[in-house]
C-alpha cells in the first residue's frame, strides 16, 4: 500500500476489488462501508455509553442531535408514524452522512493498494459506488413497502393509488365511471413512479458524491491546497444536504400514504 503520485485522478467510476472474504469479493467502497459502520459503532459507545437518565455531555449531544432530525421529520410522518420510521430514517441520515464525508478523509482516492501487477485505490467513498446508493434505495422502498402495508394497510394504498377519490352524489354516476378509469391510469403511473423512485435516489446520492470527489482532485491540479480546500468546505455543505435530501424523500414517501387519516391507530397494528 502506498501513496499514489497521481493523487489527482479521483476515483473511477466502479469499484475495485481488493481481497476475498470466503469467496465474497471486497471492494473499496465496501471497506470503506465496513469503517464507516465500526466508527458509528464506536463513537455512540464512546460518548454514550449506557444511556442514562440523567444524560452526560455526549449523551446530551446525542440526543440532542437525534431530536432535532426527529422534530424536522416528525410533520411529514406525522406524530403516530414517528416512532415507528424514526430509527431507520436516522440510520439512514447518520449512515450517508459519514460516507458522503468520508471522501474528506486523508488518503481517500490517493492511498494506492497493490492488487498482483496492479495499483488500485485502497479506500474511496462509499457512495461514488453506484452499488451502495442502489443499495441504500432498495432498503429505503423495503422500509416504505414495510411501515405502508402494517400501518396503513393495502386496501388504503390500492384506493390511494387507483380510487376514485371524486364524491359520487355530486357529480353524478356516469361522471364518476369515467373518472374512475382515469383514477386507474394515473394509479398504473404512479407505480410506476414509485418504482423509479429506487433509480432516481440511487443516481443522485451518487452523482453528487462522485462528481464532487472528482472536482476536488481535478481541482488540485489548478491550485494545489487552496482551492482543493475550498473545494472541500462545500462538499461538507453538500454531503450534508445529501443526506438530509434522501432521508427527507424517504419520509415523505412513507408521509404520503401513513399520515392521514385512512392509516390503523397503533393500537390495532400488530
Amino acid at each position: 500500500m502506498a501513496s499514489s503520485g497521481e493523487g489527482h485522478e479521483g476515483v473511477s467510476a466502479t469499484a475495485t476489488k481488493l481481497f476475498d472474504i470466503g469467496g465474497f469479493p471486497v471492494t473499496n467502497s465496501v471497506l470503506t462501508t465496513w469503517i464507516i459502520a465500526l466508527l458509528i459503532i464506536v463513537a455512540v459507545r464512546l460518548t454514550v455509553g449506557t444511556p442514562k437518565l440523567i444524560p452526560g455531555k455526549g449523551q446530551a449531544i446525542v440526543e440532542g442531535m437525534a431530536q432535532g432530525l426527529r422534530d424536522a421529520l416528525e410533520p411529514i410522518v406525522g406524530k403516530k408514524m414517528i416512532g415507528k420510521v424514526f430509527p431507520a430514517l436516522c440510520a439512514f441520515f447518520v449512515f450517508i452522512l459519514l460516507m458522503n464525508w468520508s471522501g474528506l478523509l486523508p488518503g481517500v482516492g490517493t492511498l494506492k493498494y497493490q492488487n498482483g501487477t496492479e495499483w488500485v485505490d485502497a479506500i474511496r467513498p462509499a457512495n461514488s459506488d453506484l452499488n451502495t446508493t442502489l443499495a441504500l434505495s432498495i432498503l429505503s422502498f423495503v422500509f416504505w413497502s414495510y411501515f405502508v402495508l402494517r400501518y396503513a394497510g393495502l386496501k388504503v394504498l390500492v384506493f390511494d393509488l387507483f380510487g376514485n377519490k371524486a364524491d359520487k352524489k355530486e357529480i353524478g354516476l356516469p361522471m364518476w365511471i369515467m373518472l374512475s378509469f382515469i383514477f386507474i391510469g394515473v394509479g398504473g403511473i404512479e407505480v410506476v413512479s414509485i418504482l423509479f423512485r429506487i433509480i432516481s435516489l440511487s443516481f443522485r446520492l451518487y452523482g453528487n458524491v462522485f462528481g464532487g470527489e472528482n472536482l476536488i482532485h481535478a481541482l488540485g491540479n489548478t491550485a494545489p491546497y487552496v482551492v482543493p480546500a475550498l473545494a472541500a468546505m462545500l462538499e461538507v455543505l453538500v454531503g450534508l444536504i445529501q443526506a438530509f435530501v434522501f432521508t427527507l424523500l424517504s419520509a415523505v414517501y412513507i408521509g404520503l400514504i401513513c399520515n392521514h387519516e385512512g392509516g390503523h391507530d397503533e393500537e390495532h397494528a400488530h
